[in-house]
């Protein structure tokens, strides 16, 4: 659905983030796994990590990572983050909420009002509930 579910944001990438964004993803009351659900990542150091992986194997998921060099298996979240930096109004903040309060503004009209061609013109909680009703 392309539907943001759980993000993060800091002033460093650390291990601690990429564990405390999973943790957010299951207190997600609308987060349920499929079976044989995967977390898709590339080959940042945090995501490569035992301690990770044991997080991620913890909750049921399997993981797969970006080969080196190939953006393609990570496309959907490079257009997410292209989208992002055209749309988003990132400017230089005075403080670390400011910018925090910006990203949660985007991420509220990306999937509630960002209608998408390939959603059939719907925005991701739209397509997320048509899903639903035709199951």
């Amino acid at each position: 659905t392309n539907e943001i579910l759980a993000y993060n944001v800091s002033r460093r990438m650390t291990l601690d983030l990429a564990i405390d964004t999973l943790v957010k993803l299951t207190k997600n009351k609308r987060v349920k796994f499929a079976e044989g659900a995967y977390i898709h990542s590339d080959q940042g150091v945090h995501y490569t990590s035992p301690t990770f992986q044991k997080h991620v194997k913890k909750l049921g998921l399997g993981q797969s990572m970006s080969r080196r060099g190939n953006c393609w298996d990570n496309a959907p979240l490079e257009s997410f983050f292209g989208h992002f930096k055209d749309e988003a109004y990132i400017k230089p903040f005075k403080t670390i909420e400011e910018l925090k309060k910006e990203i949660r503004s985007y991420m509220t009209y990306y999937n509630n009002f960002r209608y998408q061609w390939n959603l059939k013109k719907m925005t991701p909680v739209q397509y997320r509930n048509h899903l639903l009703q035709v199951a």
